[in-house]
């Protein structure tokens, strides 16, 4: 015995109409944007150096020494990070001091870092 079955009373919503509790679809454009950031950020290097500027600005010297890398190296990537516009530079009595320029990198770094799958 066929139960009939009405497309308009289905409880499920239709895929070209999505429910109030849907996510949000990125526009192109923004996911452009956010790639780029993405990009930016996806070097172990660079994810280092972020998460050691979470907590407090630091200069290349303490940055390379954390890190165990050399400055030219560090200063290479943190070249990249800046032009992406996720740190700035406080330059004062000849020190360059490094701080993050988006807040919501913590979030990012606090996200990836509980990952169970890595």
């Amino acid at each position: 015995m066929r139960r009939s079955v009405n497309a308009t009373s289905s409880s499920r919503p239709r895929a070209s109409q999505p429910s109030a509790s849907a996510p949000p679809v990125i526009p192109p454009a923004r996911a452009v944007l956010l790639a780029e950031m993405l990009r930016a950020v996806a070097h172990p290097l660079r994810l280092r150096i972020i998460a050691l500027l979470c907590p407090a600005e630091m200069n290349v010297g303490a940055l390379a020494e954390r890190l165990d890398a050399g400055q030219a190296i560090v200063s290479q990537h943190l070249r990249i990070l800046r032009m992406s516009r996720l740190v700035d530079v406080t330059r004062a009595g000849g020190e360059a001091r490094y701080r993050l320029a988006e807040p919501h990198l913590r979030d990012l770094i606090r996200c990836v870092e509980s990952c169970e799958r890595v």
